[in-house]
């Protein structure tokens, strides 16, 4: 999360609710006037399971703990995500210590067997593969991971012949494939044709739109499931948005933050299936979770979305 994130929020999330949400089945957004409850839920296209259309992201902030520092404010990020209904928690190799701390937390709440964990490896070849897979059972403290793709194309066709092994095996229940730079979407295009995936992972924002002429069409049309990395983009619209407030006709779509805003964008797309923005600290997760909750931005709504942002 960007440090402009947090300025904005001291004014505008003041009011989100701080008693806990119940947990629950699928909802498709709440009628007006509804009280807000159970988080919208999307299907996973090759079978049918429904998740959360917001998910815990761990770049960044769950890389490095120093020796002695506090892991309180990431325990209860944890625990508050769980208690609010969020199962998708995701996380990489390549993300520092975020999977051990990761497995960490979720052995200590207890909480593993009601989340979707998600991992990646990334490695030029598969003896490298097979080892850094076999770290991130150990260091997620798990013995199933329930999505595993491959990071940013690296050794593409080798690692995803392993991963099918593994599925078959039961010790992953989803693979697939993840990218987060324009330079590669060509390349990534070509491997979504002529690979099976249950998923791809695509960097995707109100300012960084590339992703939404062809590749999030092209997996709604080969049936994968779509996660969003970098949500919030690399922090240009919070800037820009910074001391701002919100447009009057947010509060149409139930929208009560920046952050809000620009993840009801995203998950209202009808191929994106759940956005992962990174969270480590519990106000957060009530402010993110929000964006999974209440209506949800139309066609006409999120043109007028982009248009705003673009205009700012």
């Amino acid at each position: 999360m960007h440090t402009t994130r947090r300025t904005i929020l001291t004014g505008v999330g003041a009011g989100l609710a701080a008693t806990a949400l119940p947990r629950g089945s699928a909802a498709q957004g709440a009628a007006p006037g509804a009280a807000m409850g159970t988080l919208v839920r999307k299907p996973i296209p090759s079978s049918g399971e429904m998740i959360p259309v917001i998910g815990l992201g761990s770049a960044r902030r769950y890389e490095e703990v120093k020796p002695g520092e506090d892991v309180a404010p990431l325990r209860d990020t944890f625990r508050r995500f769980h208690a609010l209904g969020g199962t998708v928690v995701d996380t990489a190799p390549s993300y520092g210590q975020a999977e051990a701390i990761m497995g960490g937390l979720m052995d200590d709440l207890k909480i593993r067997p009601s989340l979707f964990v998600c991992t990646k490896v990334g490695v030029d070849n598969i003896e490298q593969g097979r080892a850094q897979i076999d770290a991130s059972f150990k260091a997620l403290r798990t013995d199933r991971i329930d999505l595993l793709a491959v990071h940013n194309l690296r050794d593409i066709t080798n690692e995803l012949a392993y991963l099918r092994e593994l599925k078959q095996a039961g010790r992953i229940r989803y693979l697939g494939a993840t990218t987060s730079f324009d330079r590669q979407y060509e390349a990534f295009e070509a491997m979504m044709r002529r690979e099976q995936l249950d998923s791809i992972q695509i960097d995707y924002a109100l300012d960084n739109r590339n992703a939404a002429e062809r590749i999030i069409p092209l997996a709604k049309e080969r049936g994968m499931a779509v996660f969003i990395n970098l949500p919030f983009g690399r922090g240009s619209v919070f800037r820009a948005t910074q001391g701002k407030p919100l447009p009057e006709w947010a509060a149409e779509i139930d929208v009560t933050s920046w952050a809000q805003f620009m993840l009801k964008y995203l998950v209202s797309h009808e191929g994106v299936t759940c956005a992962v923005p990174g969270m480590a600290q519990a106000r957060y997760v009530d402010d993110n979770l929000r964006a999974a909750q209440g209506r949800m931005p139309d066609a006409a709504m999120r043109r007028r979305m982009e248009q705003y942002v673009d205009g700012l």
